[in-house]
């Protein structure tokens, strides 16, 4: 073993991680949050959960994620603690595949057939059809499975070269002395658990141990405990997500812990127990990579069997290692859990900006109903709904910021736009709501009273105001184009009202029926409006040119066009005739 032999070691354990990391995030863009948004749907029963779990794990390769995944969703109330655990036994069981995949590398035959099913003979062909898919091809789907099948290419020729790398160890004692000391037990387990630890994935780290079998160092009786705490060591992963998460969240992570624990305590007394009884004639065998994965596998499904019955149990026993009064519970916004998936975290970012603009729409509802009388408790509940349209945009801004550094196709860099579009124009529409409410407060606590034609003018406008905030809501969360072009029209509407209005408020201050002080109240509610069309404008404005994709501010012109004019004329003979103005 000389210092070419290590650096090609540290050369393939190299591009053997970050080949699993590039291919199982091609995956996740390849799916475009569809395997979380299963996940989530999809778990009405523990079995489901199980199935679901080792599918999707199989497909993007990484039980970490899909337990960080199940982590996120107790935290964000998505789904129970009790259904999680189901996707955690599952995800260990579909871990299982990425070590049948690598154990391709230990193939040895004379056979034509055969030998081609070793990664040597078809990796460079997979490799040569991922590089023309991602240089050449437009498409972001035939880019991603470009980058699955580059991914792939990669980790197999790191797993090669790991392989040629430490063959050489076969000849060294000391190796062989090293290895034979993780017979024990507890040292086996030990070694397992850290470099799986460390790594932060078992996937990787059983690779790296199939990797060693070449040295032919390797027995069934030092490869098992190593195995044991693997399957250990994967649970880190978990429990740092689980950091400063809800109760629940951090009882899914310990579920995860004493599922592996009690597994692998289970496995460890069943093992040795048979071979302290009648001594297992295969026990010192040397290993190959498919023994690995045999293994390996029948560890997980046997865990997972013998522990499936006792789901319950170890959610009770994960409630009392974590107790009620420990930690304060979550609210159901975006989970940073969710950011292992750039498409799936744009989804619940959109969905978490979708209940923000319904809170805006209710806001500003509750704020027209003023117009005709104050009321203590609606002041309450709009100033309630205001500090949460505030905290809605700072965590949505933060967390579109860290989305934002992610890889991103076409289609989830343009729902980014729309929502740092509508984040603003949400909050700025609530902002006008308060200036309404601050206005009309003014007003009831100094007994200040509009006349009847003043009150009828404003009446007019809040319909107006009414009917384009609940376009612009409904075309953003509909994704409607159509609907979107019928706020441009009316917010026109809106705008040519406020002139008449102004010019009926000359008329009433020549006449002597209005006083200054009240004109000033009036014209701050007529303001208010006018902004809050304004923003339903921008809305529908970026709503239009992002579909077109496209968006270019102030490109869709506050100008009617001939297609809309018909509109923008019904609707304001509408309103300016609704109460004979």
């Amino acid at each position: 073993m000389n210092i070419f032999n290590i650096l090609s070691l540290t050369g393939g354990l190299a591009l053997f991680l970050f080949g699993m990391h590039y291919m199982g995030s091609s995956l996740e863009r390849l799916g475009g949050g569809k395997f979380e948004e299963i996940l989530e749907k999809m778990t009405s029963s523990r079995l489901k959960g199980l199935l679901l779990g080792a599918g999707i794990t199989a497909v993007i390769q990484s039980s970490s994620a899909v337990t960080v995944m199940a982590v996120g969703f107790v935290n964000s109330k998505i789904m129970s603690l009790s259904r999680a655990i189901g996707i955690i036994m599952g995800a260990n069981i579909g871990t299982t595949i990425t070590s049948w995949l690598l154990s391709l590398t230990g193939i040895q035959s004379s056979n034509l057939f055969v030998s081609l099913l070793k990664p040597s003979a078809f990796t460079p062909v997979l490799a040569l059809a991922g590089i023309i898919l991602y240089l050449f091809c437009k498409s972001e789907k035939k880019k991603n499975l470009g980058s699955i099948l580059l991914g792939f290419s990669v980790l197999m020729f790191g797993m090669e070269a790991m392989s040629t790398a430490v063959e050489p160890l076969k000849d060294v004692p000391a190796f062989t002395s090293l290895l034979t000391a993780f017979s024990n037990p507890i040292l086996g387990v030990t070694a397992g658990m850290l470099l799986t630890a460390v790594i932060q994935s078992s996937s990787a780290s059983v690779g790296i141990l199939q990797a060693l079998t070449v040295t032919g160092s390797i027995t069934v009786s030092s490869a098992f405990p190593i195995i044991l705490g693997q399957n250990i060591g994967t649970c880190v992963t978990a429990l740092l997500s689980a950091v400063g998460t809800n109760k629940n969240a951090k009882r899914t992570a310990v579920v995860h812990l004493l599922f592996n624990a009690v597994g692998v305590l289970l496995a460890m007394l069943l093992f040795y127990g048979i071979n302290a009884a009648f001594r297992l004639p295969f026990i010192e065998n040397t290993v190959n990579p498919s023994d690995i994965a045999v293994i390996h596998t029948l560890f997980n499904v046997f865990a997972t069997a013998v522990l499936f019955p006792f789901g319950n149990t170890l959610e009770k026993l994960a409630c009392l290692m974590v107790k009620d009064g420990n930690t304060k519970d979550g609210s159901n916004l975006v989970d940073k859990k969710f950011l292992m998936s750039s498409s799936y975290a744009v989804n619940k970012a959109m969905e978490e900006c979708m209940e923000m603009g319904l809170l805006a729409k209710e806001n500003i509802m509750l704020c027209l109903d003023f117009i005709n009388e104050y009321s203590k408790i609606n002041d309450e509940r709009i100033r309630k709904n205001e500090k949460k349209l505030d905290a809605y945009e700072d965590r949505l801004e933060t967390y579109l910021v860290k989305i934002g550094s992610m890889q991103l196709n076409l289609e989830d860099s343009i729902k980014i736009s729309k929502l740092n579009h509508a984040i603003g124009n949400f909050e700025r529409i609530g902002d006008y709501g308060i200036n309404i409410l601050k206005t009309k407060r003014k007003m009831h606590e100094n007994k200040i009273h509009f006349s009847a034609d003043a009150n009828n003018a404003l009446e007019v406008m809040s319909d107006a105001v009414s009917e384009i905030v609940e376009k612009a809501t409904q075309a953003f969360t509909e994704n409607d184009i159509t609907l979107a072009k019928t706020v441009e029209p009316l917010e026109q509407v809106i705008d040519n009202l406020k002139i008449e209005l102004r010019a009926m408020h000359a008329k009433w201050i020549e006449k002597g029926e209005c006083s200054v002080e009240n004109g000033i109240l009036f014209f701050d509610i007529v303001n208010a409006f006018e902004r809050i069309a304004d923003h339903c404008s921008n809305l529908a404005v970026c709503i239009i040119e992002l579909s077109q994709n496209s968006y270019k501010p102030h490109s869709y012109l506050r100008v009617i066009k001939n297609d809309e004019s018909k509109t923008f004329a019904e609707a304001f003979e509408k309103y300016l005739n609704k109460y004979k103005l």
